[in-house]
């Protein structure tokens, strides 16, 4: 990679990966502090910059291997990576969906996935890391066409705030905990949700620029845009699948739980998998990822499935008992959200977030 891009190996970077192939994670992680913070500074090594996406890789790949007990990394890997089928593109988001897939992939038979993040399309050192890896296999992101994405994208949030600010009793175009802002005449837009809406909308274009190509995602925020045509892969889902035969149904919603109901048994049996670790969190993650497309296919039953099992998994995760909360409120079932807050409540009494919900919940 460094003669590809004509840029020198930091001997800092080269201690970073004999500490890596070594086992050596007390060093490992020390260096990549190090190189973390100094990449950002004006006069850090041309290297360091151009290597990073390889040593950000490297590293999440040491940080799940670390957490996660060797058959259940395993076992979620190819879960993930047996669902694919060949020359799909991959769209990893939280950091298990990401590195695990990553690992296996690259120590694995036969010709690799496409594996990306959706959390660096924004990121023009990852798109020239992307057209390394995989230019001759997909059409990649430019640096235009990324800063192209964003201008868009505030141009439609620009729109939303208009409306908003000239029509302030009918429905706010603006999502929630959207932070976009008029300052003198100047749109500024900040906050993780506008950051993840400009990701959906470079996905979208990514997609647009390789339309022979499948998709699956393995979601870490919400890309509602993305549901039109989605339909559950395994524990994934596949992104606008033409086939009919093959789109999301209440039967194939059905047969995917069955997976997770298994799954979710052996977690809540084995004691290498306690409550909070690794491997709960992230098929928590995977089941709040089914049980939003489910709610955009109406699919109500399968969604409160799928959200009963997240919370089995983590019982006290804000992400899943706010979820699940929110179902059971628009469906009246007030005595169940507040039984189901309390229980979170009595498990991380120190959330404030749990707290607050469980007074609004006693309100009602």
């Amino acid at each position: 990679m460094a003669r590809h891009f004509k840029v020198g190996v930091p001997d800092e970077v080269k201690r970073f990966f004999e500490a890596v192939e070594a086992g050596r994670q007390d060093e490992v992680d020390a260096l990549f502090k190090s190189m973390s913070e100094r990449r950002k500074s004006p006069d850090a090594a041309p290297g360091l910059r151009v290597l990073w996406p390889a040593i950000m890789e490297t590293y999440g790949v040491t940080e799940v291997a670390h957490d996660w007990p060797a058959q259940k990394l395993l076992d979620y890997g190819n879960a993930v990576l047996d669902s694919l089928r060949p020359d799909m593109v991959y769209v990893g988001g939280t950091d298990a969906g990401r590195f695990i897939p990553t690992l296996l992939n690259e120590s694995g038979d036969g010709t690799p996935h496409i594996i990306l993040t959706q959390n660096a399309l924004s990121d023009g050192t990852y798109l020239d890391y992307v057209r390394f890896l995989y230019g001759d296999r997909m059409a990649t992101l430019t640096p235009e066409e990324s800063q192209r994405a964003i201008s868009d994208y505030v141009a439609d949030a620009t729109k939303r705030l208009q409306h908003d600010e000239q029509f302030p009793d009918e429905p706010k175009q603006l999502r929630p905990r959207e932070e976009v802002h008029n300052s003198d005449g100047r749109i500024e837009v900040s906050g993780q949700v506008a950051v993840c809406y400009i990701r959906e909308w470079l996905l979208q274009t990514l997609m647009q620029k390789n339309p022979e190509a499948a998709f699956a995602l393995e979601e870490s925020f919400p890309f509602k845009s993305t549901y039109a045509g989605a339909t559950t892969l395994g524990p994934i889902m596949e992104l606008g699948s033409q086939d009919a035969q093959a789109g999301l149904t209440p039967e194939r919603a059905t047969q995917s739980l069955e997976y997770f109901q298994t799954t979710t048994q052996e977690l809540l049996a084995d004691p290498e998998t306690p409550e909070g670790s690794a491997p709960r969190n992230a098929y928590a993650k995977l089941l709040l990822a089914q049980a939003n497309l489910f709610l955009d296919r109406n699919y109500a039953a399968q969604a409160e499935q799928a959200l009963r099992l997240a919370t089995d998994l983590t019982p006290a995760g804000p992400e899943a008992v706010f979820s699940y909360t929110k179902l059971l409120i628009e469906q009246k079932r007030f005595a169940d959200a507040r039984q189901l807050v309390q229980t979170a409540v009595q498990l991380a009494p120190g959330n404030q977030n749990l707290q607050n919900l469980l007074q609004l919940l006693k309100k009602r």
